[in-house]
């Protein structure tokens, strides 16, 4: 079994440069399957995810050469099949982006229901409704569904829900298909507009990314491009409450601070101070976390995926701090690992309360998810004693060097592993 050990280090101190987003590389990587020659995607994390991809990629004929300097070549021209393996697909939860990027080229694909995370259920009936409208039949099985289409066309779209991986999902649908596509009510985040610029290179018609209407008119035929993925927001935000975790000094280099407007605000609210450039963000530790009240929303608002680390520097903070989750009510795994190391959290529906500023300490915990696996390792940096976590192929799934990382900062954590037979411990990196 392996797991993460983390000893006390104090006060985290340095420059980490933020990744390409792994949200968004995702989309991009299905994205080239659209494109009639090779594409290059620079920034892309060579994480757990994106490995799947690459064989997801070998299995249908989609060619992916990581160079040396970190740029990922992808060649779609000889793609020869639409059909992916279910349990590929069930591994990670972006997975569905291929039905998008693959249906107006083959008329039909065949895909597994999207995993990765195990916080409750992430529904495709948006991603669903997008198909059918453009004139798709969708016919679901026992491992998975399958979309088919003789020819897509334009619609007009009414999103029940704001949704990103629905509204990427629905451009790449659009962009190849008959006609003029309208997508209302549709997301604004910046992975959405990411893909939208990729798309747009490659000679795609899509206007109105970054607001909550998008046109798209369908082509014939994209050419091949270069595309430079945007930083990880998500990541940058992890990082910079490590900083106020630990009471130390974290800058993230090469990201876009206006992605993060509400995390700022937010890490501001509780006593951090925080410094911008037009690339950089430096956050600086508080003698005293104050308590605050997070909703987790779509962007602009903030940020589900920051919500679990957000929750491990609240439970510093002295007072009562309320943190609701509007996105994915389920996603509060993280609490009762939380309270094995003493903290003390009550979990009502979408609503955790914390009644902060006991100290924590070190135990065996379980990460369920990317980024419950950040909560409890923030949380492990400011315990008192040794924290160990499990289920750190999640966190693999996110951080393509999570230990590397965080080291360079001054934290001490490593990966071991438990010969559970022999009963006892061994390093491993």
């Amino acid at each position: 079994m392996r797991y993460i050990q983390i000893e006390p280090a104090g006060k985290l101190q340095g420059v980490i440069q933020v990744p390409g987003s792994k949200n968004s590389s995702l989309a991009l990587l299905a994205a080239s399957c659209l494109a009639d020659d090779i594409v290059t995607l620079e920034g892309v994390p060579y994480n757990e995810d994106v490995r799947v991809i690459k064989q997801i990629g070998k299995e249908i004929g989609l060619k992916l050469t990581r160079h040396g300097d970190g740029r990922i070549e992808l060649d779609p021209r000889y793609i020869h099949s639409a059909v992916i393996d279910p349990g590929r697909a069930s591994s990670y939860r972006a997975s569905y982006y291929f039905a998008g990027a693959l249906l107006a080229k083959f008329g039909q694909v065949t895909i597994g229901y999207p995993g990765g995370d195990n916080f409750g259920s992430r529904p495709i009936d948006q991603h669903i409704k997008v198909f059918q409208a453009m004139g798709a039949k969708v016919v679901f099985q026992e491992e998975g569904y399958r979309v088919e289409a003789a020819e897509l066309h334009g619609a007009d779209i009414y999103f029940d829900t704001i949704t990103c991986g629905a509204t990427i999902n629905a451009m790449l649908a659009a962009v190849r298909a008959k006609g003029r596509t309208h997508l209302y009510h549709a997301a604004v985040d910046p992975e959405v507009v990411d893909t939208a610029a990729f798309l747009s290179q490659l000679g795609a018609k899509i206007v109105g990314a970054g607001t909550g209407r998008i046109r798209i008119d369908g082509v014939p035929y994209l050419n091949g491009g270069y595309h430079t993925v945007i930083p990880d927001r998500l990541i940058a935000g992890t990082f910079l409450m490590s900083a106020g975790i630990t009471g130390g000094q974290v800058t993230v280099d090469q990201v876009i601070p206006e992605h993060l407007g509400s995390c700022i605000a937010k890490l501001k609210e509780i006593g951090l101070t925080i410094e911008t450039t037009d690339s950089r963000i430096t956050a600086y530790g508080a003698d005293t976390i104050k308590p605050a009240r997070i909703r987790a929303s779509m962007y602009p608002g903030f940020a589900t995926d920051l919500q679990q680390p957000m929750t491990a520097l609240l439970v510093m903070a002295k007072g009562k701090s309320v943190v609701t989750e509007s996105v994915f009510p389920d996603r509060f795994n993280h609490i009762p690992q939380l309270r094995r190391m003493g903290a003390d959290i009550e979990l009502r529906k979408e609503t955790a309360t914390i009644r902060g500023g006991r100290p924590l300490q070190g135990n065996w915990v379980h990460a369920t998810d990317v980024r419950a696996g950040a909560c409890l390792l923030l949380a492990g940096l400011a315990a008192e004693g040794t924290t160990r976590i499990t289920g750190v192929e999640h966190l693999e799934r996110g951080y393509a060097d999570v230990i590397g990382s965080f080291r360079s900062l001054g934290a001490q954590l490593s990966f071991m592993e438990q010969a559970a037979e022999a009963g006892f411990d061994s390093h491993i990196g």
